[in-house]
């Protein structure tokens, strides 16, 4: 094991100058971590908010009209992206009671 021996002046600068690297570190992560976060919703949870098929949620994906990310076998939709799909298109399908009327 060794020792160094520092000025206790040149130790709080060092104390300092970590201190202000670490708040920079912390601001930069917070704002980063919105844009990382959101909600996933899986295949069941989006057919049941755009009222669609699984079928059709499938021809969704493959026209790349919704984004997903696929984890071993399950595919999932971020939240927003669901959201901006009914927001700019209105692409829920009506009800049979909406229809009839």
């Amino acid at each position: 094991m060794e020792f160094v021996c520092i000025e206790a002046k040149t130790f709080e600068d060092m104390r300092i100058a970590l201190e202000l690297l670490k708040k920079k570190v912390e601001a930069l992560s917070q704002k980063h971590l919105p844009k990382r976060m959101g909600r996933w919703l899986d295949n069941q949870e989006v057919c049941a908010i755009l009222r669609i098929s699984p079928r059709t949620l499938q021809s969704l994906r493959s026209t790349g009209a919704l984004s997903y990310t696929q984890i071993d076998r399950r595919t999932y939709y971020q939240e927003q992206d669901v959201m901006k799909l009914v927001g700019m298109t209105g692409y829920r399908r009506k009800s049979r009671k909406e229809s009839e009327r």
